[in-house]
């Protein structure tokens, strides 16, 4: 069944029923016609929370009110209830999806082009400096990291072979593990032995990111290369290693649709910034992420470790 059909069938049923007010039911039929309007000819089954949080930002861009999205995603929530039950639907793509809250800007993002265009600049920019940078921001977009998670990262908290990055926030230090894709690990490739070179050759630990003088690169430094970056590959506005945490959350969110996964990703510790928390396994995880995101290009378990 289209959409556009189960839409006509939800209204035919509003139309005859005596539940609410009319007012209600005339304005839930409207806002189920302006969902089929922004997410197409598609199946019913089709539909996905990430088709449902495509169109609320349609119109949250339109500069639609706080109060009207969150009205028409209630609408939405019931039209989409009835067929689960009839089981025409695994689940409700619209249960788990939230309008923005009122008053609060939604964090900037990049879009992916942009990101690449990013660091394609800064792998393309040459001298030990853009080395760095480079593998620094590929790292951060990749993983998603916070700054001070970034310039925290030890040289021993990398595994190459397991693809994976040990990064730690907060005051007490809390650590997650996150996946690195390959273009972030070509990069760092590329770094280590240069930072051999700035470390002294009998330097094999320490900080990941260093200075000309061998110190822990500083989150104000990361910040204004970053913004540097930017204004060089003609990004219209300031960036800085947190819009590239941002992005990466909101091109996996885009992809995959698994808002539970993006949340372990993050390492959100604080259950009251998000609607639902869940620890998931990890694999589960790491799955998601081989899947969805744009640079992760993940080796297979029988390739090398070159």
């Amino acid at each position: 069944m289209k959409l556009a059909a189960a839409a006509e069938q939800f209204q035919q049923e509003l139309a005859g029923s005596r539940s609410g007010s009319a007012h209600t039911r005339t304005a839930m039929a409207r806002d189920v016609t302006r969902l089929v309007e922004l997410a197409g000819d598609v199946a019913l089954a089709e539909v996905k929370p990430a088709h449902i949080r495509s169109c609320i930002a349609a119109e949250h861009r339109r500069g639609l009110a706080v109060a009207s999205l969150k009205r028409m995603l209630s609408s939405w929530r019931k039209f989409f209830e009835g067929f689960a039950r009839q089981q025409l639907l695994p689940s409700n793509p619209a249960r788990d999806v939230w309008a923005p809250r009122s008053g609060k800007p939604l964090p900037k993002v990049l879009t992916p082009d942009e990101v690449a265009a990013l660091l394609d600049k800064a792998a393309a920019a040459g001298g030990e400096l853009g080395v760095r940078d480079a593998a620094m921001f590929e790292l951060a977009y990749s993983s998603a990291l916070r700054v001070s998670e970034l310039v925290g990262i030890d040289v021993e908290d990398v595994d190459v072979r397991q693809q994976l990055v040990r990064v730690r926030h907060g005051k007490g230090g809390r650590q997650r593990l996150v996946p690195v894709g390959a273009a972030a690990l070509a990069a760092l490739g590329k770094w280590q032995p240069l930072r051999t070179l700035w470390c002294g050759r009998a330097a094999g630990g320490g900080a990941l990111f260093i200075n000309r003088r061998g110190g822990r690169l500083s989150v104000r430094t990361a910040q204004y290369r970053i913004v540097a970056l930017a204004a060089a590959a003609g990004l219209p506005a300031k960036v800085s290693p947190h819009i590239l945490r941002h992005s990466c959350a909101s091109h996996l969110l885009q992809s995959s649709g698994d808002l539970r996964a993006v949340q372990e990703f993050l390492g959100h510790a604080d259950v009251s910034s998000t609607q639902v928390y869940t620890h998931l396994d990890f694999q589960a995880l790491a799955a998601v992420y081989d899947r969805t995101h744009p640079r992760a290009g993940r080796r297979s378990a029988g390739d090398g470790d070159n």
